[in-house]
């Protein structure tokens, strides 16, 4: 196999409001080769989105060079496509329109560009769709539009960005089958793959190596090889085992970095990211747990099919509960801790005790603002304050979410209150 991809020591930068860079990626080294799907794994904010559209010279690196075929990437580097999440397509076109528009930028003869355009319209299941529009197409028929408008133009490598999360289960499962076989009967010109996805079984089902990526910065902390064969078989042994596996590292086996600002050792949980999940969810979830079939014990990709919830609302539910030391997580299972079990047991007051008592030991960013609050004159203060010491060390969307979730989770707990009108902090009781 040959090279196809190579990323060397690439690091992205953004500037917040305050002018201060904060560091997204750091030191990605990747190589992609002819004949593989390669997935980036990771969570939200881990920076997948955004290598991917370094890949496909959308937007530039603040370090470090990407090479394609051996040539520096550019916005108008032939030979990428990409499949987006939202589907992009122009309403005023036909399918047979949107398909032809990235050969139209190719300035591709008209009498071409159609030919190619039908083919693969063929070729992706829309053959007798080429008159219709978009407002005419269900969602997974729009997205089929995406793939054979990146398949138009004999891309040598494909980027897919979270292709399949906006679609229904049934559809996206019949588009990842279809597109399988394509590739597993070579009827397309595409040498290689580099799909970004935070869906655990979808890169499982279909990536031969798996990258996951760590956050804060962007890092690639670890490679998973999938020696199975195509098609793949969601019930087999070996896809069960390497799902597992896959979550066991993402929750639990992943090395923590450090935040790329230096931070204080007294202070740095206070900068740690916080998903915003709802009490409600949390106390959702603990409820099932407790009871049968479960009691107190489950295995994690289980949760994805028993309660419906996608990869990364598990994920990012069982962070929050083993931040509150709700939950511990070990080999890919999840057991609610004696805590978690007198909450399910309690009455409502009882639990909002329980509740404020996790969150005080256990979320440095809930006990510092607490804690500021009790000594500040009058009990108040503006979550500007608060939010500004977070843009310090963490991107603003990672700061606005962190500052969110605490917030909801100190409402609940009846811990300190927040006016959204005056944006201001306070303690309903001043002796909390």
């Amino acid at each position: 196999m040959t090279g196809l991809l190579q990323l060397n020591a690439i690091a992205k930068s953004f500037h917040n409001q305050e002018g201060r860079d904060f560091k997204v990626l750091d030191g990605i080294n990747l190589s992609l080769k002819d004949g593989e799907i390669v997935a980036l794994l990771g969570k939200s904010g881990s920076g997948k989105s955004t290598l991917l559209r370094i890949i496909a010279g959308l937007l530039a690196p603040s370090e470090g060079e990407v090479l394609f075929n051996g040539a520096p990437v550019q916005a108008d580097s032939h030979g990428i496509a990409m499949v987006f999440q939202t589907f992009a397509l122009f309403p005023w076109l036909t399918v047979l329109e949107n398909v032809e528009l990235g050969l139209e930028a190719l300035r591709i003869p008209e009498k071409e560009r159609r030919k190619r355009a039908l083919e693969a319209i063929d070729l992706i299941g829309l053959d007798g769709y080429e008159s219709a529009y978009p407002r005419e197409l269900s969602g997974g028929m729009k997205q089929r539009v995406g793939f054979a408008r990146a398949l138009v133009v004999n891309p040598s490598l494909l980027l897919m960005d979270e292709a399949f999360s906006a679609l229904d289960v049934l559809t996206a499962e019949t588009l990842k089958t279809d597109f399988i076989e394509l590739w597993a009967d070579r009827k397309t010109p595409i040498k290689s793959v580099l799909l970004v996805t935070h869906n655990i079984e979808e890169t499982v089902l279909m990536a031969d190596r798996i990258l996951l990526l760590d956050a804060n910065p962007g890092r690639i902390a670890a490679e998973v090889r999938v020696d199975m064969p195509h098609p793949r078989d969601r019930q087999s042994v070996a896809f069960r085992n390497m799902v597992d596996y896959i979550y066991m590292l993402i929750t639990s086996g992943m090395p923590k970095r450090d935040h790329s600002t230096p931070v204080p050792a007294a202070e740095r949980g206070i900068y740690d990211k916080l998903a915003h999940v709802s009490p409600n969810q949390m106390s959702g979830l603990m409820e099932a747990l407790a009871a049968s079939p479960y009691h107190g014990r489950a295995d994690l990709p289980e949760l994805d099919q028993t309660f419906g919830l996608g990869t990364e609302d598990v994920l990012q539910l069982v962070e929050a509960l083993r931040l509150l030391k709700f939950a511990e997580v070990a080999a890919a299972d999840i057991s609610l801790t004696p805590a978690a079990k007198q909450f399910v047991d309690s009455d409502t007051q009882k639990r909002k005790q329980i509740f404020s008592e996790q969150l005080i030991q256990n979320v440095p960013l809930g006990a510092y603002i607490h804690r500021v609050l009790q000594e500040r004159p009058g009990n108040h203060a503006p979550r500007i304050r608060f939010l500004a010491r977070l843009e310090d060390h963490m991107a603003e969307n990672d700061a606005d979410e962190a500052l969110t979730a605490v917030t909801s989770w100190a409402r609940y707990a009846e811990l300190f209150a927040y006016d959204d009108n005056t944006e201001m902090f306070s303690l309903e009781n001043p002796s909390a």
